[in-house]
């Protein structure tokens, strides 16, 4: 199936100066339930109408990334992305995290092998600190951290309004849960539970871009 060529508009991702704090919290850690959306169910069933609107869905985002990492290259590196992720959709695990994150980390490979092709190379992310998004300081690029940044963005505009505001308050205004429980007039419990179930929805969709 032919894919079309678009344009895009690039998204504000936002720059998460504190993506390690974002993913980490103090509380025990949540398991998000989440269902197949009918777009990834239209993938996984193979037919064209899912590739479409799996591609309708999350081109914008791809070619975002690609846009920011490899601008020269943005839209044919978007088409190989929807392309190769068609060819290898039995791999597509939704228990694993969503549909977007699993075409981020295709897009990493392809921006990757787009570089490597025009023999340069991505430096590796020297500050130890930016290298810690999920806990673990493996070898990390800029093109990761760029992704990460993007996927948080991401996240957040797929929570319900009240959490996603909730979690900025915590983590981009640096609020307590006491002083968002006062700003917001909600009860303290229900601060702690969106900020937890946020938080989990920020590392599903990290750790399966990852």
């Amino acid at each position: 199936m032919a894919l079309p060529h678009l344009s895009f508009g690039i998204a504000n991702a936002g720059v998460v100066h504190a993506s390690s704090r974002i993913v980490r919290g103090n509380d025990e850690p949540v398991q998000e339930v989440q269902l197949l959306t009918a777009t990834e169910d239209a993938f996984r069933s193979g037919s064209e109408q899912g590739l479409a609107a799996a591609y309708a869905e999350h081109s914008g985002l791809v070619h975002t990334l690609c846009a920011r990492a490899h601008p020269s290259a943005a839209a044919d590196l978007t088409q190989e992305v929807f392309l190769a992720a068609w060819r290898a959709r039995d791999r597509f695990d939704p228990s694993r995290g969503p549909l977007a994150a699993w075409l981020v980390g295709i897009t990493k490979n392809k921006i990757i092998d787009a570089y490597r092709k025009d023999g340069r190379q991505i430096a590796a992310v020297s500050d130890p600190d930016q290298r810690r998004l999920l806990d673990h300081p493996e070898h990390r690029t800029p093109v990761d951290e760029l992704a990460d940044r993007l996927l948080v963005s991401e996240a957040l505009a797929s929570l319900p309004d009240r959490a996603r505001s909730v979690v900025e308050l915590a983590f981009y205004s640096d609020l307590t849960h006491e002083k968002i429980a006062e700003q917001t007039g909600l009860p303290l419990g229900t601060i702690k539970s969106d900020i937890r179930r946020g938080l989990a929805r920020l590392r599903r969709y990290l750790e399966a871009a990852s």
